[in-house]
């Protein structure tokens, strides 16, 4: 069982009415995408959260019990849910949020799940962990869980939402000393690790922090992962059309954490010792995933039948 940890919210996304421009709600967030793809893609999937109880926090849950992810940790409050206001400009999609006194956001320590030895993997990251009180339950989650699960994290950064960059930068630190698989995009890890050192050299800082696989993303062109020991596979990714890019690190993550768990080393002891041909083949078919997701508007990554 993976237990994805983090943001669920609503993208308001732009579509033309008959008055002109509107906003179309549909649910996403960083985590509850990558929740979303992992459960169309039959992977055994809970997600924990805040999320309310108004109209758009039913509609998050509805869309998490569609594709089959559990909802038992979540952690539902009278908070109104985060809203996401999505402009694309040349197929990128840049966001301006509203999260203040959130059921996200206003997490509390209690609120965290335990951790039974049915959870293999916990995934965290996106603007989930920017602000506390959430941020800080997170983070604790995440170090006290390292010891006997797999952890993953994928920063997704975004600086215009961040309100105390140290406390953040020392947050990702500490959970990028405990986490198993590190994801950054190329974006990421430039604002992660300042200068003009090349990506390689970056990636082994992290490792050099505690993380194990540290994947580096580029956009269209491909994807890398760095090993300990010092190998690097490396993927293309399929030539598509794209619609748009909402969702497709997330699909990508979640692609990859599948491929894993189809394997049988999605636990610590296998993952120390991953041959470098099963991280590459798992970079290929998250790469095949995602490259479905940015065929369509908005995130809707696929089910396990439309990856061939």
């Amino acid at each position: 069982m993976i237990l994805c940890c983090g943001e669920a919210l609503i993208d308001m996304v732009p579509v033309q009415s008959e008055s002109g421009q509107a906003f179309l709600p549909l649910p996403g967030g960083a985590i509850f995408n990558t929740a979303i793809a992992l459960g169309r893609l039959d992977v055994p999937t809970q997600f924990f959260s805040g999320v309310s109880q108004d109209l758009f926090g039913a509609q998050l849950a509805g869309a998490l019990e569609g594709a089959g992810v559990g909802t038992d940790t979540l952690v539902r409050s009278d908070c109104p849910t985060t809203l996401a206001f999505v402009a694309l400009q040349d197929g990128q999609a840049h966001y301006t949020f509203y999260d203040e006194n959130s059921a996200g956001r206003m997490l509390g320590a209690d609120d965290a799940p335990d951790i039974g030895p049915d959870i293999s993997a916990l995934y965290f990251g996106g603007i989930s962990l920017c602000a506390d009180p959430a941020a800080s339950v997170y983070a604790d989650l995440a170090l006290r869980a390292a010891g006997h699960a797999i952890v993953m994290i994928d920063p997704n950064i975004r600086p215009g939402f961040i309100q105390d960059e140290p406390a953040y930068r020392q947050r990702l630190n500490d959970m990028m000393a405990v986490a198993d698989i590190v994801k950054v995009s190329d974006e990421d890890l430039d604002w992660i690790i300042e200068g003009d050192a090349d990506h390689a050299t970056k990636a082994q800082h992290l490792q050099a922090l505690g993380a194990g696989v540290v994947i580096v993303t580029k956009g269209g062109d491909g994807a890398c992962a760095y090993l300990r020991g010092g190998n690097c596979v490396s993927v293309s990714v399929p030539s598509v059309v794209v619609v748009d890019t909402v969702g497709a690190g997330d699909t990508f993550n979640a692609g990859f954490l599948a491929h894993l768990h189809d394997c049988g080393v999605l636990d610590k002891t296998a993952l120390k010792t991953i041959a470098a041909a099963t991280v590459e083949h798992a970079l290929g078919f998250a790469a095949k995933v995602a490259a479905v997701t940015v065929t369509r508007q908005g995130a809707n990554p696929p089910y396990r039948s439309e990856i061939s």
